[in-house]
């Protein structure tokens, strides 16, 4: 059988400890734990199938609140229980007072932060619509562009109700704490280097103010690095060295779609070969990687913020942001990469230089795929180049920033950046 994972746990006797994960996967996920078998997936059967699922019935009953939907199937031949946990709407599902969620095949506590966004999700609540602990707030930079992009004549009570900026009874959001012209918020620290992040040329800081002023901000600096007039013929042709649509696009989703209640700022790292956008954050829930890169149907963490980014023409059509980076380089020799992890996302956004890639590094590229870890052995062989010249290549694509490396010596193995 295979090993434990994120969705399936052995008991080879239901314990109380069980428990938690029937709250994890209440919590966070459909899964499943199977008793009468051992840690390596081995059934060893259990003395009485039948008590042991009167008392898990009882002790999920008894224990977990409020109690989530569940079946148990036994399997008289192999004397297992096989209990399956639905993921429930009622968040936060507690055992013993506490919450629980999936680390890969460990089950632990949540945090406090964690805590709050599933009571959110259990009053189906986004952070953004909460009632804004700020509520001495100005709108002049929103009001500006509300007149300017949707020809609004004022930006008045019953403007920001429909934006859902302001509740009926007169709270203001934190959607619009964070439109507001000043704030508490983190917001995007912008870093320029030179060939190596120890060499710092430029930084700056775009925080406590009005989420389109931090956009605004961000542009400004990569217009001043990144775009350039060529002389061709008669004429100055202005040129950008990446795609302006695509950082726009970068930065605009990484505002929408961070978490908000992370005390962290956005990171936009520039290099002569490139720019990182990272936020807080990683997934949504409910969303894969896959439907992710691909532009499937979107989840969006923050749907107030997120309306209004789109309304001002900041965002197209909700969930098409990264293949509309993606197709911004169609022209392009460079391609745009994807780092996704639990607790951030980055884009990478190469220049013109970094496409400058030989024949046999591109296919070093496309041996790895978007996901997957290899040796170097392996690599070589879906390539066919030499050992020495498949190193070589490695190396380079390492150094360049296009394949990353976990392990050492013999357990050394290589992922697409």
């Amino acid at each position: 059988m295979k090993r434990e994972t994120s969705d399936l746990e052995y008991k080879r006797e239901p314990s109380k400890t069980y428990l938690k994960t029937v709250s994890a996967y209440a919590n966070y996920g459909t899964g499943q734990i199977l008793f009468g078998v051992d840690d390596e997936g081995n059934p060893v059967g259990l003395d009485d199938p039948r008590k042991a699922c009167l008392g898990i019935e009882h002790a999920i009953n008894d224990s977990v609140a409020p109690v989530p939907r569940f079946t148990l199937a036994l399997d008289d031949e192999t004397k297992t229980v096989t209990l399956t946990v639905f993921e429930g709407d009622s968040k936060p599902y507690l055992y013993r007072g506490k919450a629980y969620r999936r680390s890969d095949s460990s089950t632990v506590e949540v945090d406090r932060a964690e805590y709050r966004r599933l009571v959110l999700k259990g009053s189906n609540t986004t952070f953004d619509a909460l009632e804004s602990a700020q509520q001495n707030l100005s709108f002049n930079t929103l009001s500006a562009a509300l007149i300017d992009k949707l020809g609004i004549k004022a930006l008045d009570d019953n403007a920001l109700v429909s934006l859902e900026l302001k509740k009926a009874d007169g709270g203001y959001t934190n959607a619009a704490a964070l439109l507001a012209d000043e704030n508490s918020f983190f917001g995007i620290d912008v870093a320029r280097f030179g060939d190596s992040i120890n060499v710092i040329l430029f930084r700056r800081t775009l925080e406590r103010q009005s989420v389109l002023r931090q956009l605004s901000g961000a542009m400004s600096v990569f217009d001043d690095y990144y775009t350039y007039e060529e002389i061709i013929g008669f004429e100055r042709v202005k040129k950008e060295s990446i795609p302006r649509e695509a950082f726009r696009e970068a930065v605009a989703n990484a505002l929408v779609h961070r978490r908000w209640d992370v005390n962290g700022s956005i990171a936009i790292r520039m290099f002569p070969d490139r720019i990182e956008v990272t936020s807080p954050g990683g997934l949504p829930d409910g969303m894969s990687e896959e439907a992710y890169l691909s532009g499937g149907p979107s989840i969006a963490r923050n749907p107030i913020l997120a309306n209004l980014f789109f309304r001002l023409g900041y965002i197209e059509r909700f969930g098409t942001g990264i293949p509309r980076i993606i197709e911004s380089y169609a022209d392009r020799a460079a391609s745009p990469r994807f780092r996704i992890d639990s607790s951030c996302i980055t884009v990478i956004l190469p220049t013109d230089e970094a496409g400058t890639l030989s024949t046999e590094e591109r296919a070093i590229l496309r041996a790895v795929p978007q996901g997957a870890l290899m040796t170097r052995k392996e690599i070589e062989h879906a390539v066919g180049t030499s050992k020495d010249k498949t190193i070589r290549l490695i190396n380079s694509l390492v150094e360049k920033g296009f394949i990353g490396k976990t392990g050492s010596g013999r357990a050394t193995k290589y992922h697409r950046c």
